[in-house]
């Protein structure tokens, strides 16, 4: 008989990671030409809306850049991004506030590592929930990731946490 059949309790008691998922922050990545004026457009978009851009990361080419950027409405973001006809693309993205004390973002990439996580990218916010800096992170296994640092003392937030 395997667990679960027969309708009766193991006894046994545990805490899984099945059916939990960890908040995540979405990233637009909009593809911008690479000339002068195209990020003050794309920023100058959001004016007027209760959407600010609260991390920002830039990748750079000859022809083009991508501007990788997280919205404190995301819903709302993506809508005016649509109505600009910016094309942009979607990403989850964890992010981590470094704690007070000495939690360093050397601490939170010792976590990972020791996991056997890959942080694919990493960037800081510009806005600090709760006064504390924080770092958004593209991670191949963000349920993991998630547990880790939540088991290492970092505190690991979500869009609400950016609307204020």
């Amino acid at each position: 008989m395997s667990l679960g059949e027969g309708g009766g309790s193991s006894g046994l008691e545990f805490e899984t990671l099945e059916g939990y998922s960890w908040p995540t922050i979405t990233q637009f990545s909009v593809f911008l030409e690479n000339r002068v004026g195209q990020l003050l457009e794309l920023v100058k978009s959001f004016s007027g809306s209760k959407v600010r851009i609260v991390g920002l990361s830039i990748a750079d080419s000859a022809d083009c850049c991508i501007v990788r950027i997280m919205l404190s409405h995301s819903e709302q973001g993506r809508e005016i991004l649509r109505n600009s006809e910016l094309p942009f693309a979607e990403n989850e993205l964890l992010v981590a506030e470094l704690t007070a004390g000495s939690r360093t973002l050397s601490d939170i990439c010792t976590a990972l590592l020791q996991g056997e996580v890959n942080i694919h990218y990493a960037y800081p916010l510009i806005v600090h929930p709760h006064g504390r800096a924080a770092v958004a992170m593209h991670i191949d296994n963000v349920e993991l990731a998630g547990q880790i640092l939540r088991d290492t003392g970092f505190e690991v937030i979500c869009e609400a946490d950016l609307r204020s």
